[in-house]
């Protein structure tokens, strides 16, 4: 750490504005490329593109060639095998919340991830169903294949019963759902994660989590609710449920707070002994097979009216075509799913890539799960990402490569294929009490709240707002809303940032926020002001209006008074009401009526001051004959410190031009500092200099203008200050009106006229 008081530094350089630095340092010229020439090189195939493009879209390739089986292998397969019991019981209990039969949910642990062992970057994420992305998929499920009335008039549905409406409906919003991630792959817009923030997220994930709890209450509590689905459904939904809770199953209920409370102390154990434990406690399979066995042992779906599991069919069904009517149907859901789906599976990529040193590209990441998502769809499978739970899992016991999620795959098939009869007298209500428990991480994201609220107030608003939009409105509303309150932050952080004035710490040649520290000082006569962000359209008059708050005048208001008074001085002259002796100008006649603003022609009044034909220097800091009155100026330079200016689009250019000539009119010397020399560029090509503004005003730093202008504009001494003495201006000799020679003006202090104070008229 830098001791102040011992580490110093001491440059000598000359002052430099940009253009003598430009006149000293030569640039070296850049051809930039034309957008054919970028098209060209992209179309452009060699032996070297080739092979990169092949390991690129295999990432499979590049893995296996580093991958060590002595090292590797063994910690694969016990990642693996834990990995397979915990997707097989996810898979059977997030299919609960699509609204369909329980086996697809193996399917979505299976099918997705053979296709993602191939294409996918990320070493530790476990692809399969997300309870985000399986609630989703259930709304949509139930809006076209509703519990209670017709089903949507689709064609594919004819001959069909209302569970298997409800797989087409779920496999073919699957496979758009794919397609449009394949789409966005091969277009190359992996940024579009970008505008998904981590706040947004996390409000988005806990009202998810918020739904899914309240639709596992009705496996928990062993009722009958019918399925609902757009905004308010959560509200419906609960209305259902306690309207029948004098129904609860005793024993639904009893199965799910044991296993609930199980699984979350044995969770509680893994996370603090996690050091200790070779692997976590598979608590959640260990109360599977033991739920099995009470279930099976004393018949709780025949004797006390238990929702079991049910038959799993031991072989995979044929695939399928999906259904051009729920393409059309579904589009505007799939789209959220699709983005929620890669957002949630990149971020935890993105984790582990970070902790175990590899790079994930999101582009690639959003083919493979486009291609998982299309191959598992034709195979009835769930919406595929990836369970935060199921991820750690796969990591925390060793997974080093996909091979884990491929032996995880294994599992699963062997499940499907030879034991899956075993899970048949399964409690729905263990698989509900599974599905909440796992909630536990995304329903304490709602404690941030209370840290963005102190923190960051613009974010705790994306949070609360996209939370309960989600809530209320649902989770695709929900995440339109979210975003549309994102992009108003943005907005509204760039359209109003926070300008301020700067001023020297004294001894140095460092500028900060002058209100910020005790030794600093404004330097005489100049004003510093700082523009913290881009200046654009939207915000070009907030930078306007914050400039002439900061120098404490509007240049446009004086410089109209300036003409205004040239002009009477002038007219008053020609007719005899103003006469000049030896001591000044003096007004014959003090009763005359002031030309109001809306008068005089505005045009005429915003064009610099017309000095012609006045045989007399206006000294507009000294006391006006005839009771004329003009707002002083305090200040005779202006810097404005660009450092943070990152671009100007033609709007802001306009505007920032009319803004100068303003001050420059009213005899305020304008200087730029830290202008990007692209911008400068831009200033350039667009004709931004002309015979008023030029490219003299920017200078490299704050320091190197400040010593310009107090070459200009030498410092008065203390005498200077107190004498009041007579300041003589030059007039020609030979400059006469009425045979009175003009000789001096006297320079008086005169009274400063404010905004608020009515206006003198004469």
């Amino acid at each position: 750490m830098l001791r102040p008081s011992t580490q110093r530094y001491s440059v000598t350089r000359p002052l430099y504005s940009e253009d003598t630095f430009e006149d000293e340092h030569a640039k070296v010229y850049r051809k930039h490329k034309r957008l054919l020439d970028h098209f060209i090189q992209y179309f452009t195939c060699t032996s070297e593109r080739a092979k990169n493009a092949a390991v690129s879209l295999l990432p499979i390739i590049g893995w296996m060639k580093i991958y060590s089986v002595k090292d590797w292998l063994l910690t694969d397969i016990v990642s693996g095998v834990s990995t397979g019991l915990v997707a097989v019981l996810q898979g059977l209990a997030f299919s609960l919340l699509a609204s369909i039969s329980t086996w697809y949910g193996l399917y979505a642990a299976f099918f997705p991830v053979i296709m993602y062992f191939f294409l996918g970057t990320s070493r530790h994420i476990s692809v399969g169903s997300f309870p985000v992305l399986s609630l989703m998929v259930g709304a949509v499920v139930t809006r076209l294949v509703p519990d209670e009335g017709p089903p949507a008039n689709i064609t594919a549905f004819e001959g069909l019963t209302k569970d298997e409406q409800r797989v087409l409906v779920s496999a073919s919003l699957t496979f758009l759902v794919g397609l449009f991630q394949l789409g966005m792959g091969l277009l190359q817009v992996g940024f579009i994660v970008m505008y998904l923030s981590d706040t947004l997220i996390s409000g988005f994930t806990t009202a998810a989590a918020v739904h899914i709890l309240v639709s596992q209450l009705k496996f928990v509590l062993g009722l009958t609710v019918p399925g609902f689905s757009g905004p308010l459904s959560i509200i419906y939904t609960l209305e259902s449920v306690f309207t029948q809770i004098t129904s609860t199953n005793i024993h639904d209920l009893v199965t799910s707070i044991v296993v609930m409370v199980m699984v979350l102390g044995v969770k509680e154990i893994n996370d603090r002994f996690k050091s200790k434990l070779p692997v976590p406690i598979p608590i959640e399979v260990i109360m599977t097979v033991i739920a099995c066995g009470v279930s099976y042992a004393f018949n709780f779906s025949e004797n006390h009216g238990v929702d079991v599991v049910g038959k799993i069919p031991n072989t995979f069904e044929s695939p399928i075509a999906p259904s051009l009517q729920v393409f059309q149907m579904t589009a505007v859901e799939a789209f959220p799913i699709a983005i929620v789906g890669f957002a949630v599976a990149f971020a935890v990529a993105k984790v582990y890539s970070v902790k175990h040193d590899y790079i994930i590209d999101g582009n690639q990441e959003l083919i493979a799960f486009g291609a998982s998502n299309i191959f598992g769809g034709a195979f009835k499978s769930l919406a595929a990402s990836t369970a935060l739970s199921r991820s750690a899992v796969q990591e925390s016991t060793g997974g080093k490569t996909q091979i884990a999620g491929l032996l995880s795959a294994i599992i699963v098939l062997v499940v499907i294929l030879g034991i899956g009869f075993l899970l048949e007298p399964l409690p729905k209500s263990l698989l509900g009490a599974v599905v909440i428990v796992n909630l536990k991480g995304m329903l304490m994201q709602v404690v941030t709240v209370p840290y963005l609220w102190k923190k960051d107030r613009p974010d705790c608003i994306v949070w609360v707002g996209t939370c309960l939009a989600a809530i209320f409105l649902g989770l695709d509303l929900g995440l339109a809303v979210g975003l549309g309150l994102e992009l108003l932050t943005v907005v509204f952080r760039a359209q109003f940032p926070r300008c301020c004035v700067l001023a020297n710490i004294s001894g140095t040649d460092i500028y900060r926020d002058r209100k910020d520290y005790v030794s600093i000082y404004e330097p005489e006569g100049v004003k510093i002001f700082r523009i913290p962000s881009p200046i654009f359209f939207a915000n070009i008059d907030f930078f306007r209006d914050k400039l002439k708050d900061a120098v404490g005048f509007n240049p446009l208001r004086i410089l109209r008074k300036r003409n205004k008074a040239v002009k009477k001085i002038k007219k008053m002259i020609k007719k005899g009401e103003l006469t000049l002796t030896s001591n000044g100008l003096q007004a014959t006649c003090l009763m005359f009526i002031e030309e109001s603003e809306d008068e005089s022609n505005m045009e005429d009044l915003d064009k610099p001051t017309d000095y012609s034909d006045l045989p007399i220097q206006v000294n507009w800091n000294a006391e006006l004959p005839a009771n004329i009155r003009v707002p002083s100026v305090n200040i005779h330079s202006l810097i404005l410190d660009f450092s943070a200016v990152s671009f100007l689009d033609i709007s802001a250019l306009k505007g920032l031009k009319a803004a100068l000539k303003e001050f420059i009119r009213v005899n305020v010397d304008v200087y730029i500092v830290g202008c990007d020399p692209y911008i400068i560029e831009k200033l350039r090509n667009c004709t931004f200099f002309d015979d008023e503004i030029k490219t003299s005003i920017f200078f490299l730093t704050i320091h190197d203008a400040i010593l310009f202008i107090h070459e200009s504009h030498p410092l008065k001494t203390v005498s200077e200050k107190v004498s009041g003495s007579f300041q003589y201006q030059h007039i020609n000799s030979d400059s006469t009106s009425n045979g009175l020679k003009i000789q001096a003006v006297e320079d008086m202090k005169m009274e400063v006229e404010t905004d608020t104070k009515p206006e003198t008229r004469f």
